[in-house]
């Protein structure tokens, strides 16, 4: 009978090792013989430290400063055409400048919510890195598999990050003594943050 389709036996007849895939690689999130998968951690890998993650999370923060030009040239825009109501004391713009004033800060708007997109959604939830997680040689994984989480948990994991900010952004400070190093959004979400550069 052939035997195409199935995992090799082992010298005791059994199908596979525990950790094994029916190829023969190794898969070090598989479960480890007792049923427990290790501490879900593979073996040679290691969590993000905190101030790797941090540095990360600045890297893509600086990204978008050149993004909110059109919105400073609109509140330099009104800084400048602005008159003060002798009556009321208030400052008052004319149509024209309001309304140039709202487009740029509208274009600012759309292009900082592209790049969060792309960035942080499509782009790690497809590869695991944003681009400052690719510059520090850090990735964001599924606690399971050890692969990237797709676009639309990683956006979901973008909310989850709310539970972060609430305790006085306690969260974002869990990793620095949690065995993991997972903020409160990793665990919910269950990802790991790894030390592994880009290749």
């Amino acid at each position: 009978m052939s035997s195409y389709g199935n995992p090799p036996s082992d010298p005791s007849g059994q199908p596979g090792h525990p950790g094994q895939d029916p190829y023969g690689q190794q898969n070090p999130y598989a479960a480890q013989p007792g049923g427990q998968a290790a501490f879900g951690v593979p073996q040679g890998v290691t969590f993000a430290h905190w101030g790797k993650r941090v540095g990360a999370y600045l890297i893509d923060s600086l990204i978008t400063i050149p993004l909110l030009i059109p919105y400073f040239i609109g509140i330099g825009i009104a800084a400048g055409n602005s008159e003060i109501d002798p009556v009321t004391g208030q400052s008052t713009l004319d149509n024209s400048s309001a309304g140039l004033v709202l487009i740029l800060a509208l274009v600012s708007g759309l292009l900082s919510l592209a790049y969060f997109v792309w960035n942080f959604c499509l782009r790690q939830g497809r590869t695991g890195y944003t681009i400052g997680k690719g510059v520090l040689g850090i990735k964001l994984v599924k606690t399971e598999t050890g692969q990237p989480i797709g676009a639309g948990m990683a956006f979901v994991r973008q909310l989850a990050h709310i539970l972060d900010s609430l305790p006085c952004y306690l969260g974002y400070l869990w990793p620095l003594w949690d065995a993991r190093r997972q903020t409160f959004a990793d665990k919910v979400i269950g990802t790991y943050v790894i030390d592994q550069p880009k290749g």
